[in-house]
């Protein structure tokens, strides 16, 4: 029996408890992903001039930056941690890097991590 990952959609086996594609929880009771959608970390003023702009409707061509930031040493960091434990690390630094992004009124699209995609939502 596998359990398809609705985040990624990778095929896992029935009994796993997380998703051996993106690595989000699976069963029921355990920790959610912190930053599930854009909604849940994009300040609400930002998203509320976004959506309400002219320009989500019509769209519109813009000059973007990109920013790639290297977490120096987080491999042998996480290496025999939990995946929770890992989290709740990362997760305090990702914030505080999106919240650099949201000052200057910046989107976050992505997290990715060592050549996978973590759950979340900047490219950092």
């Amino acid at each position: 029996m596998t359990a398809t990952c609705p985040l990624c959609a990778f095929a896992n086996e029935g009994n796993e408890k997380f998703c051996g594609g993106c690595g989000r929880a699976l069963t029921a009771g355990s920790e959610p992903t912190r930053f599930p959608s854009p909604q849940a970390y994009t300040p609400r003023y930002l998203a509320e001039r976004i959506l309400g702009s002219r320009s989500a409707l019509e769209g519109e061509r813009k000059q973007v930056t990109v920013l790639f930031a290297d977490l120096k040493g987080s491999m042998e960091l996480l290496a025999d941690r939990d995946p929770e434990d890992a989290r709740r690390l990362l997760d305090p630094v990702l914030e505080r890097m999106m919240e650099s992004v949201h000052r200057y009124e910046g989107t976050v699209n992505q997290v990715m991590g060592e050549s996978m995609p973590m759950p979340g939502p900047c490219n950092v």
